[in-house]
């Protein structure tokens, strides 16, 4: 199951790990996590569901669902996708139960006060953390789960487009490991460490915990930049739980990253930019796509993504749609249909489709929860991809000190993330001690990210903070009303 040969990366696997799941002796390799590990030793049914005991297996490969939630060494409830393997693990499925014979460990406590906290460390944070390192002279704390910075650029590995001043022209690993090295210099960093509240004591403090380490973090900060991603849309069709069937990044992941295939052959659901990148990548690393499945009449993503694929022989049926994923324990196969005007299936134009995987690429939601947590109000905007936290054009929200960005606060691309980042960045900074080039730092910064919303693929995003922006000052006028 791993990538052995591949145009773009190189995968130098570190030294062999041996590991025990469910009582069966396997290896990985330093730098896997324990979901890719088993996913490396041909294991794709990580478990069952509590009730039903349906099959349950690796989804998102970010932390973000509870697929792949294990036992790890006697503590439950484990997110595998993003938990380093390490030499001696107990890996354990379908426990439900806590241990009877675990003693009690009291977590070891640590507090730290600093003047800005990033919750995140994907294009935003990182970009967060490295414009506020270089316009002031303040401590800043990047919080993120998974074992590494980078967040989904660590996946990408074609050339974005966008601003040059964000890398275009470059790929999405070679912009993480470089905004990795320079945000190290600003920033201190904690990874697999999961925020897990938000509390007011009359300033603004976090508690974060790393769970298998039995540490709790309780840090004060000044101001709070969430720049906590998105995760994936899912879509309702028969056997959509079977293990296979995956979130777009979670192939991305399993694959651009740590080197394992998803499958032989799958299909993908969804022709937007993700499904078309997604296809040509899992091409790149010798995984066949037997199709492409689109609802809209029309693809949706750039027509460069869809030359390549199409050069490769992968046909793109619009109008179409999946009905069933066809297994009993994982994907076996996919059947889907042709849609009317009416979004109903056409009975009589059903496909069967060999496969061993279904990648679902239909768009993410942001993750605004800890935001709201902190106080901002939270709304729903269809063209921002969910509720989203309400805030300024400074990335601020309706909660005092507490800032959003990325696609947290709206799906956009990557470029336009990182220029959130760096506003709320200055912004906080600038709350904290006047600077004074502040206004015109800030006007350049909203100038690009004008340049980036132009054109017709710009249309969404402008429409999405209009909204955004409007509510928040309705609710700020409420409030003073009030």
């Amino acid at each position: 199951m791993r990538v052995e040969q591949h145009p773009i990366l190189k995968f130098s696997h570190g030294g062999m790990i041996k590991f025990y799941f469910n009582g069966i002796e396997m290896y990985g390799f330093e730098g896997d996590t324990i979901a890719t590990a088993l996913y490396a030793n041909g294991i794709k049914v990580f478990g069952h569901s509590a009730k039903k005991k349906r099959p349950r297996g690796f989804f998102c490969g970010i932390g973000k669902c509870s697929s792949c939630m294990m036992r790890v060494n006697g503590v439950p409830n484990i997110r595998t996708c993003i938990t380093p393997l390490q030499e001696g693990m107990i890996v354990e499925s379908d426990k439900y139960d806590l241990p009877e014979t675990a003693p009690y460990r009291k977590p070891e406590r640590k507090t730290m006060d600093v003047d800005i906290a990033i919750v995140g460390g994907g294009p935003a944070g990182m970009a967060a953390a490295i414009e506020a390192g270089k316009h002031g002279d303040v401590s800043v704390l990047i919080i993120d789960e998974q074992p590494r910075l980078g967040g989904q650029l660590i996946k990408q590995t074609h050339k974005f487009f966008g601003s040059s001043m964000e890398g275009a022209g470059k790929r999405g690993i070679e912009i993480a490991s470089e905004m990795e090295e320079e945000a190290r210099k600003y920033a201190d960093i904690l990874l697999e460490t999961s925020v897990i509240g938000y509390y007011n004591r009359g300033h603004h403090f976090l508690a974060a915990v790393n769970k298998l380490k039995g540490i709790v973090y309780e840090i004060k900060a000044k101001k709070i930049i969430f720049a906590t991603g998105a995760q994936e849309n899912y879509l309702v069709f028969e056997n959509n739980d079977l293990p296979g069937v995956y979130g777009a990044g979670g192939i991305q992941t399993i694959m651009n990253v740590y080197g394992v295939k998803p499958g032989k052959a799958g299909i993908i659901v969804g022709a937007g930019n993700v499904g078309l990148i997604l296809a040509y990548q899992l091409l790149q690393a010798g995984v066949k796509v037997k199709a492409i499945v689109e609802a809209m009449p029309r693809i949706g993503g750039y027509f460069v993504h869809a030359a390549k694929v199409r050069r490769h022989g992968v046909p793109i049926y619009t109008k179409h749609s999946i009905m069933e994923a066809v297994g009993k324990e994982s994907v076996e196969g996919a059947i889907i249909a042709q849609l009317d005007e009416k979004w109903n299936f056409v009975l009589g134009t059903e496909k069967k489709i060999d496969c061993d995987f279904i990648a679902i690429a239909i768009g993410l939601t942001p993750s605004a929860r800890l935001a709201q947590m902190a106080g901002a109000k939270v709304k729903f905007i269809r063209e921002a991809g969910g509720w989203v936290a309400l805030h300024n054009e400074f990335m601020e929200t309706t909660a005092n000190g507490i800032y959003i960005a990325g696609d947290a606060a709206n799906i956009e691309e990557a470029s336009a993330a990182m220029v959130e980042g760096k506003i709320a960045a200055v912004h906080a900074l600038n709350s904290i001690s006047p600077l004074t080039n502040f206004e015109a730092i800030v006007e350049e910064l909203r100038n690009e990210i004008s340049s980036l919303r132009k054109g017709k693929f710009g249309e969404k995003a402008r429409l999405a903070k209009e909204r955004i922006y409007e509510g928040y000052y309705e609710e700020l006028r409420g409030n003073r009303s009030g």
